[in-house]
């Protein structure tokens, strides 16, 4: 797909339309539009409501929300909540949130926390090492390429499980107390910008050095060594190994000495993160049920790809129930934006009646179209830690541990009806003690291999 400038491509399609005879919006039908709307009470008796007050709180329906309220009859106990603030780490928080749970057991610790800052840093260097490769291995296409486009689109905080995965096994972890956060990890926008400016015009030096003849490595090892200089600066200069002290909840002294990032992580966490899949609900005809795929995206380390079980949403839902069962958290993906309200900690489709205050319009679509049309995708990762049953047993509400803060939702946590699970929920982390054989049988097949920009829908 090429890129032009957008005034002359108005003016394409303008010319186009044209000459193809399709159907133009006329004075005449504007003026039938008008009369309508004008004629219409609800114009104006919503317009002035609309007027004055965010849409959400119009469309917030409290007896609606009140129903969501109670405790579960199945809850994950974890301890603190953590806060990404302006950044996009929330995959990466939700993966610490549960390997917080293991370290604050094995300190035997009430509260714990891990560093954010920390693994960003390496998120970081690995997405900028990432580009500066993929520009080296395509630097034979031309520039408007798709996969050039997508190599200079860049990178931003965001991410999978999977990359989170690699960037522990590789780095390690610290404690929040050996590595805080700065406020350049706390607020990304501008450094983001700035970094990847910088990202770029090194990748697009790789490139010309590649099409001259000229062996680019040396010159890629001086590039990554001033971006390591540029995110020490932002960021912190990042511990190589650390002394850590600390009580456990029965008042004993701890300490450890010179211990390194790794060595903490086997030492006081130790899960086998290998034991755990990405299972999505992708209902959409390029991506098979009952199929893993595979894709790399340009965040994820130079060697790793993103692995995914796609299932049926019954299968996802059970799986997910299996696990919270089990007693452990569930890292899962959502699209945030989709019938929520970040002050009341809901997220629920028949507590924010929009199709209301819009004069009863039809929003619905599904999943599939959704998927489709790009109008919803995982845009959020949280953990969820608790499920209530009905009286029939099935599920009617979920507890949700956020990474927002404690001044969101209920102190932290939020609840999401299963109405919205079953519509906006598209990924979980699940263990594989929990799948079937016959899921299992199913990461023995030959992955389906789709582009990377092609993750979010099909």
């Amino acid at each position: 797909m090429q890129r032009s400038n957008p005034a002359s491509f108005n003016l394409l399609i303008s010319i186009s339309y044209n000459e193809k005879g399709n159907e133009m919006i006329t004075t005449e039908m504007i003026g039938k539009f008008h009369e309508k709307c004008a004629e219409d009470a609800a114009v104006y008796t919503l317009g002035a409501a609309m007027a004055k007050t965010e849409m959400k709180d119009l469309a917030f329906v409290p007896m609606n929300a009140a129903k969501l309220s109670g405790e579960f009859s199945v809850e994950v106990t974890t301890h603190g909540i953590t806060a990404q603030q302006r950044s996009g780490r929330c995959w990466m928080f939700a993966m610490m949130n549960i390997l917080r749970e293991e370290a604050a057991k094995n300190l035997g610790m009430e509260k714990f926390t891990l560093s954010g800052n920390y693994l960003a840093f390496y998120d970081k260097l690995e997405k900028a090492n990432n580009v500066l490769e993929m520009a080296i291995e395509y630097a034979d296409r031309p520039m408007n390429d798709r996969m050039m486009e997508y190599v200079l689109e860049g990178f931003g905080d965001g991410g999978y499980w999977d990359m989170a995965v690699d960037l522990v096994k590789k780095y390690g972890v610290v404690p929040e107390s050996v590595m805080p956060d700065s406020y350049q990890s706390c607020h990304t926008e501008t450094f983001r910008k700035m970094f990847m400016t910088l990202v770029r015009k090194d990748a697009l030096e790789l490139r010309r050095l590649v099409l001259e003849g000229i062996d680019p490595q040396e010159r890629r090892e001086e590039m990554l060594a001033e971006l390591y200089r540029v995110e020490s600066i932002a960021f912190g200069l990042p511990v190589e190994s650390f002394d850590f002290s600390w009580r456990d909840k029965d008042g004993k002294f701890h300490e450890e000495y010179g211990i390194t990032p790794k060595q903490f992580y086997e030492k006081y966490i130790g899960l086998d993160l290998g034991q755990y899949i990405t299972i999505t609900n992708h209902p959409t005809d390029a991506l098979p049920m009952d199929h893993y795929y595979q894709f790399h995206y340009i965040g994820s380390m130079a060697e790793s790809n993103i692995v995914n079980l796609n299932l049926t949403q019954q299968e996802l839902e059970d799986l997910c129930i299996a696990q919270l069962k089990d007693g452990e958290a569930v890292w899962f993906g959502c699209d945030s934006g989709a019938f929520g309200d970040r002050a009341k900690g809901v997220w629920d489709p028949d507590s924010l009646n929009y199709e209301g205050i819009l004069g009863g319009v039809d929003l619905s679509m599904t999943k599939k179209d959704r998927l489709m049309s790009h109008d919803s995708f995982a845009t959020h990762a949280m953990i969820l830690v608790g499920v209530n049953f009905d009286q029939d047993g099935t599920p009617n509400r979920w507890k949700i541990e956020n990474s927002w803060g404690e001044d969101v939702g209920k102190k932290g946590y939020f609840v999401c009806s299963e109405k919205y699970f079953r519509e906006f929920v598209y990924e979980a982390i699940i263990n594989k003690k929990h799948l079937s054989a016959e899921q299992l049988a199913m990461l023995d097949k030959q992955p389906v291999t789709i582009n990377p920009w092609e993750s979010d829908w099909s």
